[in-house]
């Protein structure tokens, strides 16, 4: 009987620590987004893909933008192993100006915390635009 109990503790304790093994793993496509220049008003919305290239479901408990003028939104069900997630990004284009914010996202992979960028200019506009372009 006490073997009997030692096998099954055993075989407990090994089948726990396989599952602690499978780990989430978030890659992006890409870590910049780069708006370029881009005119007072227009769409500031642009997405972050990525993909769980783990082997346990990936889940993104919140995303933070460094400023109020950037609004992340997260996917709101767990990315399964192999599959593919967008994490949108609004910023307010009413700031004429360079755009230089910082996203940080939350998740259960392995590198737990990771910091995506947006980049551009907002420019006064639309003829500033033109000018720049000929």
């Amino acid at each position: 009987m006490k073997n009997i109990i030692m096998i099954l503790f055993v075989s407990f304790l090994g089948a726990t620590l396989n599952a602690q093994d499978a780990k989430a793993k978030i890659e992006f496509k890409t870590e910049v987004v780069d708006y370029g220049e881009i005119a007072k008003g227009s769409d500031g919305v642009r997405t972050f893909e990525f993909t769980n290239t783990g082997d346990a479901p990936l889940v993104i408990s919140k995303v933070y933008s460094s400023c109020g003028c950037t609004i992340p939104k997260k996917p709101e069900d767990p990315i399964a192993p192999g599959a593919t997630g967008v994490i949108e990004v609004k910023y307010d284009t009413k700031r004429v100006g360079p755009i230089r914010k910082t996203i940080t996202v939350y998740s259960n992979a392995e590198e737990a915390t990771k910091a995506i960028k947006i980049k551009g200019t907002v420019l006064d506009d639309t003829k500033s635009i033109l000018e720049k372009k000929n």
